[in-house]
């Protein structure tokens, strides 16, 4: 039986992947409802770097637009929850541990991860690869 956890926390996979398919934020909470059931949503500050880092690097101002309406009306809907120093220490502790077991994760999805961890919630994603790694994590996948 898989624990039971506060919420889940937005990969940009997800967001990434919605966005693409030209949805908007309540289309994109509507299909998360719809794939995991009723569940506390929020975004960790990492994905929002990740998802402005799509915003530069559009090649056209009409993707660039539409990717910044959508980063902030995510931002607007749902919370959006910074990595303390408390997820940090979580991500350094699971760093080394994989380290030593030959696994390394992509700092990114490791801190997503432990911010994750910090307040009992899961990873919703479409990367099942990196986030499955990490120990004690639920992950679903969309």
């Amino acid at each position: 039986m898989e624990p039971t956890v506060l919420g889940l926390i937005l990969d940009s996979s997800v967001v990434i992947e919605a966005e693409r398919q030209r949805h908007t934020v309540p289309q994109l909470l509507r299909w998360v409802f719809h794939a995991v059931g009723e569940a506390e949503v929020a975004i960790c500050s990492i994905t929002v770097a990740e998802l402005a880092h799509g915003v530069f690097r559009a090649d056209t101002a009409e993707r660039r637009e539409c990717r910044r309406s959508f980063l902030d009306e995510l931002k607007r809907t749902v919370p959006v929850f910074p990595i303390t120093d408390e997820a940090g220490e979580i991500a350094g502790k699971l760093s080394a541990e994989g380290a030593t077991r030959g696994l390394k994760l992509p700092f990114d999805d490791l801190l997503i991860g432990a911010c994750a961890l910090e307040r009992g919630y899961g990873v919703a994603t479409r990367n099942l690869r990196h986030f499955h790694r990490i120990p004690g994590l639920v992950v679903r996948q969309l």
